[in-house]
């Protein structure tokens, strides 16, 4: 079954800064790269950290001193705020960087990144190999490539892989149709479970949105257990 991988849909062009850079400069990069954060990298191109913008914000003063907040951030005085303590060395992008950083690995598939980019409410990850040096970033728009799979490939992947190796029903048996990546599944397999099976392992192909299960059985006579991991 077609499955790609990190390597095959990252961001190979990355953005990085070194850990000597200044906040002046790591607020240049991400507004010039129109990007919310940026890898560390050592002089070897190994990550040693990330800069977010948020964390380039939190150098700058609430206010300039000696001036008062504009009529429109004004607050009820009973309302009092502490700003967030400043990082010690904020001055460059080594005391602002935060060093533990969640990586994925180039041969990782896509399904698993995803997993972990929405486990952590992470936007995007670092691409490393095993020296943990940087290949690549990946981001949610680059998920979105998988499901630019065209409809003809989804088809012959349900037919070829799914029907014909899978669940060992001829294609002669079900009409597969598929439209801007909803399968329609029309026919009779020999059992329930071959039918439930066939939704299943469709549903799990990359590029498809929806599964429309128009299946029949000839016969009903397994009480299997289905043991499937639950589809992400």
């Amino acid at each position: 079954m077609h499955r790609t991988v990190v390597g095959d849909i990252m961001t190979i062009t990355v953005l990085s800064v070194g850990p000597a850079t200044a906040v002046t400069e790591i607020a240049v990069v991400l507004y010039a790269g129109a990007v919310r954060a940026v890898p560390v990298l050592d002089e070897e191109g190994r990550l040693l950290g990330v800069v977010s913008e948020a964390d380039v914000l939190a150098t700058l003063p609430d206010t300039a001193p000696g001036e008062d907040h504009p009529w429109w951030r004004h607050r009820p005085r009973h309302i009092h705020r502490t700003p967030p303590p400043p990082k010690v060395g904020a001055g460059t992008a080594r005391g602002l960087m935060t060093e533990s950083v969640i990586t994925v690995g180039a041969t990782a598939t896509v399904t698993s990144a995803a997993r972990t980019m929405r486990e952590h409410g992470l936007s995007w990850l670092p691409v490393v190999d095993a020296d943990r040096r940087v290949v690549g970033v990946l981001s949610r728009s680059d998920l979105l490539a998988v499901f630019l799979r065209g409809d003809d490939a989804i088809r012959t992947e349900v037919v070829d892989e799914v029907l014909g190796r899978m669940v060992l029903v001829e294609p002669a048996r079900v009409d597969v149709d598929v439209v801007d990546g909803v399968v329609t599944m029309t026919g009779e397999v020999d059992t329930r479970v071959d039918a439930v099976l066939a939704v299943r392992f469709v549903e799990r192909l990359e590029g498809v949105v929806e599964v429309v299960d128009h299946l029949s059985f000839r016969v009903d006579d397994r009480d299997a257990t289905l043991d499937i991991a639950p589809l992400y």
